[in-house]
């Protein structure tokens, strides 16, 4: 079959839990267009790979299975983009699913991008609810959006992407990064393009497991703010200036502040979290933050006292 429109990438590591719920979701699709399914095997030692192929030989739809030494979820997605043949790119994690919608709300073979709706399994809510300025939006202010954190809780896995721009940019996830690779793919793809169209509908349900590599990095996710550091040096070196600053003064501190309460929101020791702010020059980098009266009130209070603060916070939870 050719023509391929869009190309579903799905990266998997031992997921036979998930992994038929996933991948059914996704044959399953209320789709006019061609589409192929690529499935990414990670070095997994269960019956994910073998789930998989059963479920779509059974199926129309055009897939490839892709087998690699373990090697992580970033390597899995480039090898995924790699052999891709569709004029643009979706992103499903083999631990969640989509609803039969998903890739025509998405696809509109126009803009450079659409962000579909995303919720978290059982809810019915919109986990990053908001109202945008104009429809479709400007890819720039897409980001600045994110940058500022207008955007709560957003996911790369929310957009479709156009391949040309992937693809002619190189563009790949960070195989080192811990933590938040997949957010610095989606705001440097965003930098490359212009229109992205905005859909209304919930298509992307998300689950967190316990043993997700996320929930299992600890205080690794801190390394996030390098990968957002490096991604001010690629704003910076291609001209975006703006950008670049709002990273050092919007997302940086917000991710010190939000993974710092995430750390005593799950019982971390205050000690050993402040220790790791210390060696990773956080304190100077969180007291960069430009914005919000309130939010810079939060961060002055901090880091006048921390431990204080750290007592504040135990007492009276997220009001501080």
């Amino acid at each position: 079959m050719d023509n391929i429109k869009v190309s579903v990438i799905v990266p998997v590591y031992n997921g036979e839990e998930y992994i038929q719920t996933s991948i059914s979701s996704i044959i399953n699709q209320e789709f006019s267009e061609n589409y192929e399914i690529i499935v990414v095997d990670d070095g997994s030692d269960d019956d994910s790979l073998d789930i998989a192929q059963e479920l779509l030989s059974k199926s129309d739809i055009p897939y490839k299975l892709v087998h690699q030494r373990n090697s992580g979820v970033s390597v899995a997605r480039n090898n995924g983009i790699e052999v891709s043949r569709g004029d643009y790119l979706v992103f499903v994690d083999s631990d969640d699913y989509v609803l039969t919608n998903h890739l025509s709300e998405l696809y509109n073979g126009k803009t450079d991008f659409t962000l579909t709706q995303m919720a978290k399994e059982g809810s019915k809510s919109i986990v990053n609810s908001i109202s945008y300025p104009e429809v479709p939006i400007s890819a720039h202010d897409l980001i600045k959006m994110e940058l500022r954190m207008i955007i709560p809780e957003f996911s790369f896995c929310q957009l479709i992407y156009k391949a040309d721009l992937i693809k002619d940019n190189n563009l790949k996830f960070d195989s080192e990064a811990v933590y938040g690779e997949d957010t610095e793919f989606a705001l440097k793809a965003l930098s490359y393009g212009e229109s992205v169209a905005v859909g209304e509908e919930i298509t992307y349900l998300y689950i967190q497991r316990n043993d997700s590599a996320t929930s299992k990095s600890g205080l690794k996710r801190f390394n996030f703010i390098e990968t957002l550091e490096n991604l001010s040096k690629f704003y910076k070196s291609g001209g975006q200036n703006e950008l670049a600053d709002l990273v050092i003064t919007s997302r940086i501190p917000r991710a010190i502040f939000g993974n710092m309460n995430y750390f005593f929101y799950h019982g971390y020791d205050f000690d050993e979290v402040m220790s790791k702010m210390d060696d990773l020059d956080l304190f100077s980098k969180l007291s960069k933050f430009k914005g919000d009266s309130k939010f810079k009130f939060k961060i002055r209070l901090f880091l006048l006292n921390p431990k204080l603060y750290y007592k504040m916070w135990k007492k009276f939870k997220n009001t501080i």
